[in-house]
């Protein structure tokens, strides 16, 4: 996820659209989700902010190294850093050692993630010019705790890219990057965040989720019926049920079947666990939805939260990065369409319903008319699991289906602005890419980057290419 020192353009997460669908009056698609987790445990968020270390006499900034000595806390499970000034960035490197709870044992130390900023909205946009918004390191989850230490220096990260070139922005993948300035101060306001996950969600009867997940409203894409219901956040649903082809077909083009004209290319819809699946609290997030008018393409992620966690641990992971996004960061809402973890579950993101072109905060200048599917976990020196690969080939053949892209096909989306392309530029794109295709970062990681041509591959025969 590192953003090759990327250029100071606009804020983070997410945008105002552009012509947006036309929404029926439902309650679920118009305003505020009718559905909410009040019996979850609500989870909390600890700020503190970090000092100068080592006695320096420089404070704020001009500090080189600063953080918190180990001390014991309340109990969280996922951390990061966060500061003022959302256009900066922490050219410094993060460590953190954790206390785990009932053991006592301390972590060796861990490094996190410091270039966040291009998982954002789009610059000059309503979400990304928000005040509530700060800058932001990638979330490491770390289990149970309660206890931490941290030191972030800013003299390391000069140190070790004192010889590097500097990047800067380009506009198409062979020209030259216009060099954008170094700055190793440490960016202001640095805060330690602690989140607390709160519990999981009581178990609901999901038998009425077969029910879920109508056709885009206001589209239509290769037959898809316009204005069928949605029905992605009714009836306390916790998951929406896997269909095969032929019920994915019948459910999402009845006009091609009554008719008998030529099929539509889309894969069998995968089983997703609803927000109200992973126990989302409605209440944190911004009220009302963001759509764009179409699914051109899906952007591929890594979280950057590191591997060590069971499956059974990810409602609550989800939920860690979700108050993250939003309390800590100043995000409308997670930023990710999906989610995957290492079993192959697919989990709903962002509000707004699963089968919606719902504008997300994800590959900062390219959030409009494209999804981001975030694999839980770091890929830079592990492999992904063989069935997180699966997924991701399931969901986006259904997802991309709908809308009627090739998942082994090129697409053009307007950038936005970055650290790639310059605002206004038309780029072509893979209809799956990762999302160092449209910024420069090493984000999905290495080994996850290099397993996208089989996932367009296998999304193609789900969809019957």
């Amino acid at each position: 996820m590192r953003g090759f020192l990327a250029s100071s353009v606009g804020v983070s997460c997410a945008a105002a659209l552009a012509l947006p669908l036309a929404l029926p009056a439902s309650p679920a698609q118009a305003g505020p989700s009718a559905v909410t987790s009040e019996a979850a445990a609500p989870g909390s968020t600890q700020s503190l902010p970090l000092a100068p270390l080592t006695g320096e006499r420089a404070i704020g900034p001009a500090a080189p190294e600063q953080g918190l000595a180990r001390r014991s806390v309340r109990p969280f499970s996922l951390l990061g850093v966060v500061w003022d000034d959302p256009n900066r960035e922490l050219n410094g490197r993060v460590q953190v050692r954790t206390r785990e709870t009932g053991t006592g044992h301390w972590s060796d130390w861990q490094d996190v993630e410091t270039h966040n900023d291009e998982h954002a909205a789009d610059p000059d946009t309503p979400e990304g010019a928000s005040r509530r918004v700060h800058g932001s390191t990638a979330p490491l989850w770390v289990g149970d705790s309660d206890g931490v230490e941290v030191r972030v220096d800013a003299r390391r990260a000069g140190r070790e890219t004192a010889d590097s070139p500097q990047e800067g922005v380009r506009e198409s993948p062979g020209e030259a990057r216009v060099a954008a300035p170094a700055d190793f101060r440490l960016p202001g306001g640095l805060r330690l965040e602690l989140v607390d996950p709160g519990g999981d969600p009581p178990r609901a009867d999901a038998r009425t989720a077969g029910r879920a997940g109508g056709a885009p409203a206001g589209v239509r894409a290769r037959g898809v019926r316009a204005g069928a219901p949605d029905g992605d956040m009714g009836a306390g649903a916790t998951e929406i049920t896997a269909l095969s082809r032929e019920e994915t077909e019948r459910t999402y083009f009845p006009d091609d079947m009554a008719e008998r004209r030529a099929m539509p290319y889309i894969g069998p819809r995968p089983r997703i666990v609803t927000r109200r699946g992973w126990g989302a609290n409605e209440n944190l997030r911004e009220r009302g939805f963001l759509y764009t008018k179409t699914v051109k393409a899906a952007f591929v992620h890594h979280t950057a939260s590191g591997n060590k966690y069971s499956c059974s641990q990810v409602p609550s992971i989800i939920r860690s990065i979700y108050r993250y996004h939003v309390v800590s960061s100043g995000w409308r809402d997670i930023g990710y369409n999906f989610l995957v973890d290492k079993c192959g579950n697919i989990y709903e993101g962002r509000a707004g319903g699963v089968t919606k072109a719902v504008m997300g905060a994800h590959t900062r200048g390219f959030n409009t008319n494209s999804m981001g599917i975030a694999v839980i976990g770091t890929f830079g020196a592990s492999k992904p699991t063989d069935s997180a690969l699966k997924a991701i080939a399931r969901l986006t053949a259904w997802k991309l289906g709908l809308y009627g892209a090739d998942p082994r096909g090129k697409t053009y989306l307007k950038s936005a602005g970055g650290n790639l392309y310059r605002k206004g530029k038309n780029v072509r794109l893979n209809v799956i890419s990762g999302h160092r295709d449209g910024f420069a970062t090493e984000c999905p990681g290495r080994l996850l980057y290099g397993k996208l041509g089989s996932a367009r591959t296998t999304a193609a025969r789900y969809q019957g290419r």
